[in-house]
């Protein structure tokens, strides 16, 4: 069995809801990490009980396809309960199962502690979902932060020293292969690394957006999926896609568009983020950005140029900020000029907040101005970045901090 890398973060939020009677619901993309949590989650348990009390299943795997069945999983986990001790019940991409909330609600009546997880967001958001709702507690696994990577790297590459880890030559590795984890298992070249992504990347559309959503017009979603992931980080909206759709091929209505954004959405492919007016203080109905699951996910579609690096910074930085817990958004600034901060994020109901520009170079006097000026006019307490790649980073005004990404990404916020 291969060893299995923790990952302290997720532990650390689970860890504290075992023994509680609400469902774990684990969710995420596809080989984001989640299979290997509840395996850690499972490795933490077994210090206080052992094997014979833990029934993990993963519906993946084709030798427990006659329990896809509701009935048949039922009767199989309750052929499992042996006395009355507590029982920790696994069931990996739980999704797969037919009215699989049914047999988990009926489990709750059990002396159980019971662990889901899947590929779709909105995995409790069916009709069957009532029968659990309120009784379940959810946590999304993403891929790999920097952090994680440097530290599946010096575990998976024996033959790197430990003074690799503060190199500054790993953050250009995890731009070139992303966060997906099995890309940090071994040495990889970029095209390897391309051609495993792509797998990835097909392997989540064809299973949880085609089959899972019965799309029949699979050409016209691949078309709006190139388009999202060519415009990381730029403003989208129906429109504008729609107008994309016309000019290459063929076009779509409103409805069918928002319906393919959405099943992206749920399949934890891409996220929405909505722009806020900094100064009115409200959240504004057009025009949303969007960004991947793992900013990797780009090559899928075209190989990684200078031309469009600085999407993919502000991916990373974004993941980086909700694998943190921070609620986040596009700042508009006000006044009639379109300028924009980059990221504005909170937590704790606002009482935790920071602003972010992403920068991939300073360049000029110019391009300094317009990251650090938008960002010296928001005149409160909290802390303010201009995120950048630029090896000469070290400026800071009236209050903005200058850091280069790769600190940013191991800085406690």
């Amino acid at each position: 069995m291969a060893e299995l890398i923790e990952r302290k973060v997720y532990i650390d939020q689970i860890k504290g809801f075992v023994d509680s009677e609400q469902i774990k619901v684990i969710t995420g993309i596809r080989r984001c990490g989640k299979s290997e949590v509840l395996k850690l989650i499972k490795q933490e348990i077994l210090k206080k009980t052992d094997e014979e009390h833990i029934i993990f299943l993963n519906f993946e795997d084709y030798e427990h396809v006659d329990l896809l069945n509701p009935k048949n999983l039922h009767d199989y986990i309750i052929s499992k309960i042996k006395n009355n001790e507590k029982y920790y019940v696994f069931l990996d991409e739980i999704q797969k199962v037919e009215d699989w909330e049914k047999v988990v609600s009926s489990l709750r009546l059990r002396n159980t502690d019971i662990y889901i997880t899947g590929s779709n967001a909105q995995l409790l958001s069916g009709e069957l979902a009532t029968l659990i709702a309120g009784r379940y507690v959810s946590f999304e696994i993403h891929t790999l932060s920097f952090s994680e990577f440097l530290q599946f790297r010096k575990t998976c590459l024996l033959e790197k020293s430990e003074s690799f880890i503060n190199d500054e030559g790993e953050i250009y590795e995890y731009i070139k292969i992303g966060g997906f984890p099995l890309l940090s298992t071994k040495s990889f070249t970029q095209e390897e690394a391309r051609k495993i992504i792509i797998d990835i990347e097909s392997s989540a559309v064809l299973k949880d957006v085609v089959e899972r959503n019965k799309i029949k017009n699979v050409p016209l979603l691949q078309r709006i999926i190139a388009f999202v992931y060519d415009n990381v980080g730029s403003l989208i909206s129906l429109t504008k896609i729609a107008n994309y759709l016309k000019s290459n091929g063929g076009g779509a209505d409103f409805e069918t568009i928002s319906s393919y954004i959405g099943y992206l959405e749920n399949a934890c492919i891409i996220k929405k983020v909505s722009r806020y007016d900094i100064k009115g203080k409200k959240l504004l109905e057009s025009n949303d950005k969007y960004y991947l699951a793992d900013h990797s996910l780009q090559y899928t579609i075209r190989e990684m140029k200078k031309t469009n690096i600085s999407g993919i910074l502000e991916n990373i930085v974004y993941n980086e900020l909700i694998r943190r817990g921070y609620k986040v958004y596009v700042g508009k600034m006000s006044g009639s000029d379109d300028r924009e901060i980059d990221f504005i994020a909170e937590k704790n109901n606002g009482d935790e907040k920071i602003y972010v520009q992403v920068c991939y170079e300073y360049g000029s006097k110019e391009t300094m101005d317009r990251e650090f000026t938008p960002l010296t006019e928001i005149k409160d307490h909290f802390p303010k970045y201009v995120v950048t790649l630029d090896k000469l980073w070290n400026e800071s005004r009236n209050g903005v901090t200058g850091i280069h990404l790769t600190d940013f990404l191991l800085k406690e916020l």
